[in-house]
C-alpha cells in the first residue's frame, strides 16, 4: 500500500487534505510533537485557518526525546489522519498544518532557529511534566540537570527551557519580533511556570547575556495560562489498519481520539496570533478555575482509575471504570473530597461536568491502559490528588477518597517489578521500598519522598491512617474486598 503524501492523497481523488497547501505559512513551533499534540493543538489551528481564511499559521512541530514522529511524518509532507472513536465522531480527517517537522534531539540548532524567525510568533508545548525540569525542592528550573547544565554551557540546547530561551535570545540579536509561548500541559498556572523556569534558565547564564535577555523577555514575550483537555491513546497496529483501509493509502502518522476537545486560553498574547475562537477555543480571564477542574476532578479520578484498575488487572480505562464499585470511588472522590476545595468557572455545572467525565471515561473505543494513564504517577499525583488532600486536612475534612487513589498508587510502585514501572523517578522510589510489602513498610517508606510528600502530609496522622487503611484492603483483600470496602466500608 503507498504511503500518505501529498501526491498520493491528490491522486487517490478520495478524502483531500482541507487546507491549502501551497499557501500555509509558518507561524507556530510547536515543542514535543506527539499524539496529543497532533490530535489537540494542529487541530484547533486547522480548523481556526479554515474558518478565518488567515493560512499564516503553518506548525513546525519539534520531537523532544525521540524522532519517530519525524519518521513517520517527513515522508507523508507534514500529513497524517486524525480519527475520532466514540458516539457523535466526525469522519476520518486528514491534516495538513504541519509544515515540518524537526527532530529536535538531532537538530536543536534548527529548533532554535525555527524559534528566532521573524515569521514565528507564538510558541506552544506539550512537553509533559517532566520535560519542564522542575527542581521539586524549589518548584523552579533544576539547574543541577545534567542537560540542564550542556545547555547553559552553550552546547545545542537539548532541553525545551534551553531550546525556548536559546530561541528568544537569538530573537533579541535578530529583532524579530515578539514572541508568546503557550504551554498546553497539564500543570497548574502552566504559562506562569513556563515563564518562571524561562527566566531562570536566563538568569543561570553570565551576567552579560542575562541582563539584556531578561530585560527583553520582560518586554517581549508573553506566557498566558491555557488548560487542554481530550483523550488520545496510544495508537495501535490495528488503528493503523482501519486508516489504511478508509484512506486507501498507509499512514504512519495516524492518531486516534476522543470526538470531545477542549482549550481555554488566557488572552496574554505579545504579538499576532491564530482566531482559535474560530475553531471553538474559549478565551477566559478565569483559567485557573477551568484547570483546577481538569486536574482534580477528570485527571484526578483517571489516576484513581488507573490505579484501581492495575490493583484488579483490568487492562484499560473503560474497563475499570465499568466495574460499579469504582466508578463510585471516583463519583465520592470529586463529589465529596474535589468540590468542597475548589471555585468552578461560572458556566460550568459541577453535576453535569462529572457525569459527563465518567462517561468519556467509559468510551471503550479508545482502549486508554490503566498502564499508560498510571505512568509517571511520581510527577502527576501531587497536582492531581495531593492538593486536594491538602486542602481537605486543613479544612478539617477527611480526604477518604483521594488517600485511596494514593494509597493505590503506592502499591502499584511496590508491587510492578522494578524494571517495569514507568516513571522517571522509578530508582528512587524503588530504593526506598522495604524488603516487605505491607502497608506498614511501603507507606512510611514512600511517604518519605519529599520530592512527592511534603512533611506535612507525611507527618500527617490522620493522612497516614488512610493510606494504611487503603493500602492493606487493596493488598490483602483482592479487587472483591476492594468493592466491597468501597460500597459499603
Amino acid at each position: 500500500m503507498e504511503r500518505l503524501s501529498n501526491t498520493t492523497l491528490a491522486a487517490t481523488g478520495g478524502v483531500a487534505a482541507p487546507l491549502p497547501r501551497e499557501s500555509i505559512q509558518p507561524g507556530i513551533v510547536h515543542l514535543g510533537l506527539g499524539a496529543f499534540a497532533r490530535a489537540h493543538t494542529a487541530v484547533f489551528t486547522e480548523n481556526a485557518m479554515l474558518a478565518s481564511g488567515d493560512f499564516g499559521w503553518g506548525i513546525v512541530g519539534v520531537t523532544q526525546r525521540s524522532d519517530a514522529v519525524v519518521r513517520q511524518l517527513v515522508p507523508q509532507d507534514g500529513l497524517y489522519t486524525v480519527t475520532e472513536r466514540g458516539g457523535n465522531s466526525a469522519p476520518l480527517h486528514v491534516m495538513s498544518s504541519i509544515v515540518e517537522a524537526v527532530s529536535g534531539r538531532d537538530n536543536p540548532e534548527t529548533v532554535v532557529q525555527r524559534i528566532a524567525a521573524r515569521t514565528t510568533s507564538v510558541v506552544t508545548l506539550t512537553i509533559t511534566e517532566k520535560g519542564y525540569r522542575i527542581d521539586p525542592r524549589t518548584g523552579s528550573l533544576n539547574v543541577a540537570d545534567e542537560q540542564v547544565q550542556a545547555d547553559l554551557a552553550g552546547n545545542p540546547p537539548l532541553t525545551a527551557l534551553g531550546q525556548i530561551t536559546r530561541g528568544i535570545q537569538q530573537r533579541a540579536r535578530q529583532d524579530s519580533g515578539p514572541l508568546t509561548v503557550v504551554s498546553c500541559d497539564n500543570l497548574p498556572g502552566n504559562g506562569e511556570l513556563t515563564g518562571k523556569l524561562v527566566r531562570a534558565f536566563a538568569s543561570a547564564l553570565p551576567h552579560e547575556e542575562a541582563s539584556p535577555l531578561l530585560a527583553w523577555i520582560d518586554a517581549n514575550v508573553t506566557f498566558p495560562n491555557t488548560m487542554v483537555d481530550r483523550m488520545v491513546p496510544a495508537t495501535t497496529s490495528g488503528d493503523l489498519a482501519d486508516v489504511e483501509r478508509q484512506l486507501g493509502l498507509r499512514d504512519e502518522g495516524a492518531v486516534v481520539a476522543e470526538p470531545f476537545m477542549q482549550w481555554v486560553i488566557e488572552d496574554n498574547f505579545a504579538g499576532r496570533r491564530p482566531r482559535w475562537e474560530d475553531s471553538g477555543a474559549l478565551f477566559s480571564t478565569d483559567v485557573a478555575a477551568w484547570e483546577a477542574a481538569k486536574l482534580r476532578l477528570l485527571n484526578a479520578s483517571h489516576s484513581m482509575l488507573a490505579y484501581l484498575g492495575l490493583a484488579a488487572g483490568k487492562a484499560t480505562i473503560a474497563d475499570a471504570v465499568a466495574d460499579v464499585s469504582f466508578r463510585t470511588a471516583c463519583e465520592r472522590l470529586m463529589f465529596d473530597d474535589v468540590l468542597p476545595t475548589i471555585d468552578l468557572p461560572s458556566e460550568l455545572d459541577a453535576e453535569t461536568y462529572c457525569k459527563q467525565v465518567l462517561e468519556r471515561f467509559s468510551n471503550p473505543a479508545l482502549g486508554h491502559t490503566t498502564a499508560k494513564v498510571g505512568s509517571d504517577g511520581s510527577q502527576k499525583i501531587g497536582l492531581r490528588l495531593l492538593s486536594t488532600v491538602r486542602d481537605n486536612l486543613d479544612a478539617g475534612r477527611e480526604p477518604r477518597w483521594a488517600a485511596l487513589a494514593v494509597a493505590a498508587w503506592m502499591h502499584h510502585v511496590a508491587t510492578t517489578p522494578p524494571d517495569a514501572l514507568d516513571d522517571p523517578m522509578a530508582s528512587e522510589l524503588q530504593v526506598l521500598l522495604p524488603a516487605g510489602h505491607d502497608a506498614s513498610a511501603v507507606v512510611p517508606a514512600l511517604l518519605a519522598r519529599r520530592s512527592v510528600f511534603d512533611e506535612g502530609l507525611a507527618s500527617n496522622a490522620g493522612f497516614v491512617q488512610l493510606l494504611m487503611h487503603w493500602y492493606a484492603v487493596i493488598d490483602h483483600n483482592g479487587p472483591h474486598g476492594l468493592g466491597n470496602e468501597i460500597l459499603h466500608g
